[in-house]
């Protein structure tokens, strides 16, 4: 693993009017480019499904581009090879890549009970920057990189109420919430995830940003199971973050979560961790989500989704985003 600098290039003006795609992608670029070279960050979003046609969604990863094919059926039988070429030839075209720098990958709607297999074993690591921030990246081995771009400003909000701060990152995944929240100065972070993979992942990340892995502890766990261990502990928190998956399914558990039956629960109970003064962030990449909040009366709640949606996401409702607190 080797660590990274930042590399945001110049491209030319022009325009392309045989080619709606390429002049929707240089057209982002030119934007956000703008804003990363204000906030010392080399990974965002430069396509979001925008044109019907090009149902794609393509990030930039420090020199490396990541691109997604959503596909309309499951019966797609892997990438249509005149769309890989055609968006081949504009990323070289516009920013003098070659093919070799980008990584394609397909998203198909799946069963309640499949799971996601590791698509390989390359072990090929290479760091970004986010608000100044580093994080590993991994565009091959996994379905997901190893950092959630649509969360980018959550993490930012979470981490400029965590100075001094306890916070209880749940569904840790590769511990992002919890490295902003450290270096913004938070006192205590615990990140719980049942994946041993992203538990190892998240303490490299920490080791990348100098921050203590003594305050900073990574627990692998059922998020189900954690919170009444923790509850009977005794300990609270300030901040708690639930970002749990849509649905998930492991060997590890005893049933299958799902976001939209497990929710109250998962509220209830961290709830149950937080101080008087402390505040929860909660958020689902649900499209169908339902959150019933009269079933919280006794807590101020307010969707905050509008605050969280960076500005290179233009796809609607990407995530949603509540803060709740006891009233």
């Amino acid at each position: 693993m080797t660590e990274t600098t930042i590399s945001l290039p110049a491209i030319a003006d022009g325009e392309d009017k045989s080619s709606p795609l390429k002049n929707r992608i240089r057209k982002n670029y030119r934007h956000v480019r703008k804003w990363a070279k204000r906030t010392e960050s080399n990974c965002f979003r430069i396509y979001d499904r925008e044109i019907h046609h090009y149902s794609l969604a393509i990030d930039f990863y420090d020199g490396r581009f990541c691109v997604q094919h959503f596909a309309r059926s499951r019966d797609m039988d892997g990438l249509p090879p005149e769309l890989t070429r055609e968006v081949n030839e504009i990323l070289c075209s516009i920013f003098g890549t070659t093919t070799q720098s980008i990584y394609w990958r397909t998203r198909i709607k799946r069963e309640r009970t499949e799971q996601y297999e590791k698509a390989g074993d390359s072990r090929e690591f290479f760091t970004v920057l986010e608000y100044g921030l580093k994080f590993w990246i991994n565009l091959l081995d996994y379905l997901d990189t190893g950092l959630f771009l649509d969360h980018r400003e959550t993490r930012k909000l979470v981490a400029s109420e965590a100075h001094g701060k306890r916070l209880l990152n749940l569904f840790a995944y590769t511990g992002s919430f919890s490295i902003y929240a450290a270096a913004a100065g938070a006192s205590f972070t615990k990140s719980v995830d049942m994946s041993n993979t992203y538990n190892v992942w998240g303490r490299e990340n920490l080791i990348l940003n100098s921050l203590s892995l003594e305050t900073n502890e990574i627990v692998r766990a059922d998020c189900l199971k954690f919170l009444g261990d923790e509850i009977r502990s005794g300990v609270r928190y300030d901040i708690i973050v639930i970002d749990p998956p849509t649905i998930s399914r492991s060997k590890k558990m005893d049933r299958m979560f799902d976001i939209q039956e497990d929710y109250i629960f998962l509220i209830e109970q961290s709830l149950k961790l937080l101080l008087k003064s402390g505040v929860i962030f909660f958020s689902t990449n649900s499209r169908k989500f339902s959150f019933d909040v009269d079933h919280f009366a006794s807590c101020s709640i307010s969707e905050i989704t509008d605050k969280t949606i960076p500005l290179d996401f233009h796809k609607a409702r990407t995530h949603r985003c509540w803060k709740i607190s006891p009233a």
